[in-house]
């Protein structure tokens, strides 16, 4: 006979081998601006095409080529003029470089907008940004409320590395609750089946500042996925626009 013990194990795998082979659903893309409460996807096997099929990846790469080289023309002034601000008001470079995961695990490096003190700053971008944290420059509190210090990430797009919309792209071994991401999240590695993007669904629904809890990191990745399932260029045309209405102009971003 089975021992209680041995059964539990047998479960647990299967569970987590169910989890990893997922598909997810959820109700179209919501924004609440007084209050934010992410939202659990309901798990289901769907047949629907995903954006590793050639029609909808190249229909991707066509907008997010001609969105963010008109964007980053359009932009011109807007970045020589925080260069100059971040050069006048503290010392080190403009640009932040950072390894981040891309498509397929592939590592690649991303783009900011320097935003902390090069003596205090986090190389490897393990340690998150906490409120007030006193790393952060004065112009860095305000390139990263309103998001502006994501805006050099427009160059990651133009050369291939990102996508306008995506999974936010995470440092190799990025923690939540003290806890390595892939360890917390079982299928954590699936978000990386796609291009990361400069904004995403997790973001725009809230999920955005640190990562305290286990829940916090599975309810983000969920929302990577559930993206993922659900692709379509209206999301992606949503999803910026929320990004730019309630976390830019509205300078409520973290």
């Amino acid at each position: 006979m089975t021992s209680p013990a041995t059964l539990l194990s047998q479960s647990e795998d299967a569970i987590s081998i169910w989890r990893s082979r997922r598909r997810l659903f959820s109700p179209p893309v919501q924004y609440k601006q007084h209050r934010r409460v992410p939202r659990r996807p309901l798990y289901y096997v769907s047949h629907r095409g995903t954006l590793s099929e050639p029609p909808r990846s190249r229909t991707k790469r066509l907008f997010d080529v001609t969105s963010a080289t008109c964007a980053l023309i359009i932009l011109s002034p807007l970045l020589a003029a925080i260069g100059i601000a971040i050069k006048l008001t503290s010392p080190g470079p403009i640009f932040f470089t950072q390894n981040r995961y891309g498509h397929l695990n592939q590592r690649f490096r991303i783009y900011k907008f320097r935003t902390m003190h090069v003596h205090l700053g986090d190389a490897f971008g393990v340690k998150q940004t906490i409120a007030n944290d006193p790393r952060v420059t004065s112009i860095g509190r305000f390139l990263r409320r309103t998001s502006l210090d994501e805006l050099p990430q427009l160059i990651n797009v133009v050369t291939g590395d990102m996508s306008l919309v995506g999974p936010r792209p995470h440092v190799p071994g990025m923690q939540a609750a003290s806890t390595l991401y892939e360890n917390l999240v079982p299928y954590y590695f699936q978000r990386h089946t796609i291009k990361p993007g400069i904004t995403g669904l997790a973001q725009v629904s809230g999920c955005r500042g640190s990562t305290a809890s286990a829940d916090q990191a599975i309810s983000r990745v969920d929302y990577d996925l559930d993206y993922i399932e659900r692709w379509s260029l209206w999301l992606d045309v949503k999803i910026i626009w929320w990004t730019i209405r309630h976390e830019l102009l509205s300078a409520r971003a973290d």
